[in-house]
């Protein structure tokens, strides 16, 4: 397993629309082991492998349930292999996201509350379900990077700017 760079924005790859996968790609499980190493030591709670620059529709989650302040939060790890998604409710929830691509930006997005997923898994099961709550947003959110779209895009041109001026000024004092 190796802990990867994550791509930050302007870099124009992160708008590049991700290739469906293969069942039989070999590089399956280490991408994911990767992509899951990664996101733990962000720390973060999805990651697109898009972000690590492999345009492949694979995305993993893990909402990593809350615990008491001294124990480590329950780890649930989900992988979502050719990801699709149908069927958005009518009714909308809103949540403060972030992105591990635009560190340090948090913006109110809405969307739909729920919707229906339909993915294979890193053992090729597949699965098709309705989700909710903040699984269904965590999709959503890391399914928009597997189609080149980034969360600021669902914001206005103002805050969009000011997140892109915000990482910029970050890079720059980081280096």
């Amino acid at each position: 397993m190796a802990i990867l760079p994550i791509l930050e924005i302007p870099d124009p790859i992160l708008r590049d629309i991700s290739a469906p996968v293969a069942p039989d790609d070999a590089s399956l499980p280490q991408l994911i082991a990767d992509m899951f190493e990664t996101m733990y030591d962000a720390p973060g709670i999805g990651l697109a492998a898009i972000q690590i620059g492999v345009a492949k529709r694979v995305m993993v989650i893990d909402l990593q349930e809350e615990q008491d302040e001294d124990e480590k939060p329950i780890r649930q790890p989900r992988v979502f292999i050719n990801p699709v998604i149908s069927e958005p409710s009518e009714e909308v929830s809103a949540y403060n996201e972030g992105c591990l691509s635009i560190p340090e930006y948090y913006a109110e997005v809405i969307r739909p509350a729920s919707v229906r997923a339909q993915w294979t898994d890193e053992t090729g099961a597949t699965h098709d379900e309705r989700i909710d709550g903040m699984l269904a947003t965590c999709v959503q959110h890391e399914m928009d990077h597997l189609n080149g779209v980034l969360f600021t895009d669902h914001l206005s041109k103002l805050k969009r700017d000011m997140a892109l001026k915000k990482v910029l000024k970050g890079q720059r004092l980081r280096r």
